[in-house]
């Protein structure tokens, strides 16, 4: 349930995304708040302007998080984002152990008014294959020898 006072960042949210637009980037927008509202960090798509493809700020703000706060710590944050966490980001922010996320925009509802939002195949992939090889360093890595 979205409450006022996820309404208020999730505001916020959207204003980053449009200065984001304002200094020429894609318009989208994210902060990441403490279970008492205090924004601790904050960050905008600079996809164009640092020529980086995972330059989103959810992933800006899943990384931020990895390396700042404990994972209790973490898993008491709420991520507000201008827009549904793109697959890319989703994955980076269940690593980082976030404890909820609250977006305005769906991922259909980007795509209905932006319809090249929605134009990222999924490359072909084929696997799995090299069982034997593949598992030797990660046996090696979670179940060193004793």
């Amino acid at each position: 349930m979205i409450t006022p006072a996820d309404e208020a960042l999730l505001r916020r949210a959207i204003a980053l995304a449009a200065r984001a637009v304002e200094l020429g980037d894609a318009p989208y927008g994210s902060l990441l708040a403490a279970p008492d509202g205090s924004v601790l960090a904050e960050a905008h798509n600079t996809v164009r302007r640092d020529a980086d493809i995972t330059a989103h700020p959810e992933l800006k703000l899943a990384r931020w998080a990895a390396r700042e706060l404990d994972p209790a710590a973490a898993a008491r944050t709420t991520l507000f984002t201008s827009c549904q966490p793109c697959s890319m980001c989703a994955g980076a922010l269940q690593r980082s152990g976030l404890g909820r996320v609250v977006f305005a925009l769906s991922t259909d509802q980007l795509v209905a008014l932006n319809p090249d939002s929605g134009a990222w195949p999924t490359p072909l992939q084929d696997g799995p294959a090299l069982f034997d090889a593949a598992r030797a360093p990660i046996e090696s890595y979670y179940r060193p020898a004793p």
